[in-house]
């Protein structure tokens, strides 16, 4: 399963960087405003940035809604970093824009899915992902881990190469059940991340070796 943070804060990015098991970022319009990152200038500058921290793929999102809007912006992201995969949302002009880009052989994220239709038909286009959103499923009383469950039986079914991208991801439990219905890769905050690391018993062991050896020590 890879590992994406789900970010535009870099010291954020560096820190999963360092923890060696960083397989890529996601972004959204919503994630760089929080940044406080604005301007079509500065948002690419932050993306090749982003690029230059890590060594996997790279999600940017488009903006436009329209199907020529988003062949452009897609090209002009593909064209800023190769480690670049051009979001784009669940639309039936995405699907087509989808299908594009994937003749040309540039990577695409299918983002905002919240059906298992929705990604058959991004599949069919030749997404590189589908980003199915767990989190807010889970939100509105909706068990989105069921939507993983649907999703992976479907592509097995027919050998679609498209990757799960488990996105809305809000905490460990989530990675942990991403993981056993078989997500290819989950996005979600470093806080997520770092919860695998953490179990009582871990601490509480550390704790009795460490006074057992400076016992011994004295």
């Amino acid at each position: 399963m890879k590992f994406f943070i789900d970010t535009a804060n870099l010291e954020q990015i560096k820190e999963a960087q360092d923890l060696g098991i960083l397989d890529g970022v996601t972004t959204n319009p919503s994630l760089m405003a929080k940044e406080g990152i604005s301007g079509y200038n500065k948002i690419m500058a932050h993306y090749k940035t982003i690029c230059d921290i890590v060594d996997g793929d790279v999600s940017a999102e488009v903006i436009a809604t329209d199907y020529e809007g988003m062949i452009k912006e897609g090209e002009n992201l593909a064209a800023l970093h190769p480690q670049i995969v051009v979001k784009i949302p669940m639309t039936k002009e995405g699907i087509k824009a989808i299908k594009y880009f994937s003749t040309k052989g540039i990577k695409t994220n299918c983002t905002l899915i919240f059906s298992a239709g929705q990604a058959l038909l991004a599949a069919k286009a030749g997404a590189t992902y589908v980003s199915p959103f767990v989190g807010r499923l889970d939100d509105i009383s909706t068990n989105g881990l069921n939507l993983i469950a649907e999703i992976r039986l479907i592509f097995d079914n027919y050998g679609f190469e498209t990757q799960i991208l488990a996105a809305s991801v809000r905490h460990t439990m989530h990675i942990l059940h991403c993981a056993q219905l078989g997500a290819d890769v989950m996005t979600g905050p470093l806080s997520a991340i770092l919860g695998l690391l953490k179990h009582p018993l871990t601490d509480s062991g550390l704790a009795q070796f460490l006074a057992d050896h400076a016992k011994t020590n004295k």
